[in-house]
């Protein structure tokens, strides 16, 4: 009997107590924890820029990194969960690889004369990273957003009082119209005006109560940072669909005229052919090259559905919330792009149906043409019969006429030894049993040909 095993010896291991690990049990298990939120520690600045990394490899992101003070011997290896956190003196820089788009969030002490008070305060001449790093990040910029994160007391929930709040930060972005929040059911204020700098940023305000957790503060930055990306990368699936609209327009009048000419009879089945597998591959070849693109428009959407109601919004008097700002503006975006991508699958179908069309057409014709070969293959054997009928009505003649030579010439042949024959009137006596006995062979011999095995 084995001895029971001490789990709470040190040096034992799932191994000694579990069966074998499935290959992908740890990767799976640790993809909760592959992108923790961050802790940020308030009053705050994070500059967060997203890029697109299609043909970006992780070795010059990795190489990009290694350009930060302190990082030239960054190992690739540490690259590979998709999810790096530098920390420095007084910043920490995180980076995130996505499917699409690469993340990069710097979170850095606020600047003096950024906080409340101010208009529209001049941030980025305060970031941390060295000239021209952020410039220089590989990729194409998708969104790129300043968010300020400060601690204030927050108005009771009175109108006077909000609309006091909502002055002070109207002013800090400079008088503009703002779309704001109160977040995780009046617990901060999150603030944004959408709107593009000069500098390529947009800007956010948020604004929380003394006792913020670093922890809820970092959720609070995250969830902001993915609702506006998630937004950003639903709305790709717009060009694409007002792009593809004229082509699916033209599409969709030549698949009508292809269709009528199926009614009419009016064009060879060759020449339909050649229409409806150009108009198939034109149809197909548009299905394969933005499939994905619809596909990921969904996913983005459903992301910013769900972030949107991870904030348990609030509304501030006057203001639009983020939700209700999404669901106005993005909201007929990904409706064009659903019902351009049911678009082009119905019209998919159609053009599969119109074959089968044509199949079934093209089928009814070669039916009817085989047909007419059949018919004329059986008169041509009828033909053929009574050919051979009359050849072998003219080959009893032939044969009877052979024989009856032999007969008379045996004939002469029996007179010439002396015989009392007349060659003549014994030949002639002799052909109706000759012509008999000639049909009869040949019928028997036909009989013969012809009975079944």
């Amino acid at each position: 009997m084995n001895p029971p095993i001490d789990l709470s010896a040190p040096a034992t291991r799932f191994a000694d107590i579990l069966p074998p690990n499935d290959p992908l049990r740890e990767e799976l298990h640790n993809e909760v924890h592959a992108r923790p939120s961050a802790r940020i520690r308030l009053p705050v600045l994070i500059v967060f820029v997203a890029v697109l990394n299609e043909g970006v490899s992780r070795e010059q992101e990795c190489e990009h990194l290694r350009r930060l003070p302190g990082q030239e011997d960054l190992p690739l290896a540490q690259m590979q969960g998709n999810f790096v956190r530098l920390r420095f003196g007084d910043h920490t820089l995180k980076w995130e690889r996505h499917s699409e788009f690469t993340r990069y969030s710097i979170v850095q002490p606020l600047p003096e004369g950024a906080g409340l008070g101010t208009s529209e305060p001049e941030l980025l001449s305060a970031l941390v990273t060295p000239p021209g790093w952020m410039r220089d990040i590989p990729g194409r910029t998708v969104a790129a957003i300043k968010m300020v994160m400060l601690q204030a007391e927050l108005p009771e929930q009175t109108p006077q009082a909000q609309a006091a709040l909502m002055a002070q930060a109207q002013h800090w972005f400079g008088g503009r119209t703002v779309v704001a929040s109160q977040l995780g059911g009046g617990h901060s204020w999150a603030l944004t005006d959408f709107r593009l700098n000069p500098s390529g940023f947009e800007r956010m305000l948020v604004i929380t109560p003394p006792d913020t957790t670093e922890t809820r503060a970092g959720r609070i930055s995250q969830r902001l940072f993915e609702v506006e990306t998630y937004r950003l990368m639903a709305l790709r699936g717009l060009p694409v669909v007002k792009a593809l609209a004229p082509m699916l327009a033209e599409a969709e009048t030549q698949l009508s005229v292809i269709t009528a000419q199926l009614e009419n009879k009016s064009t060879s089945e060759q020449q339909l052919l050649d229409q409806l597998v150009a108009l198939a591959a034109r149809v197909e070849r548009a299905t394969a090259e933005n499939v994905y693109r619809f596909s990921a428009t969904r996913a983005y959407d459903k992301l910013v559905s769900q972030r949107i109601a991870e904030l348990r919004e609030k509304p501030i008097p006057g203001t639009q919330t983020i939700g209700e700002f999404m669901q106005r503006r993005l909201s007929p975006a990904m409706a064009t792009v659903a019902a351009t991508a049911q678009r082009l699958a119905s019209l998919s179908e159609r053009v599969s149906r119109a074959s089968a069309l044509l199949r079934t057409r093209v089928d009814i014709v070669t039916e009817a043409q085989n047909q007419q070969l059949l018919e004329k293959l059986t008169r041509g054997q009828e033909m053929q019969l009574r050919l051979q009928s009359t050849v072998e009505g003219l080959s009893i003649a032939a044969i009877s006429y052979y024989v009856i030579s032999l007969l008379l010439y045996g004939a002469k042949a029996g007179k010439a030894a002396g015989l009392p024959i007349h060659p003549e009137m014994a030949a002639g006596a002799l052909i109706p049993l000759v012509l008999w006995a000639v049909w009869r062979t040949t019928k028997r011999i036909h009989d013969k040909l012809h009975r079944p095995d």
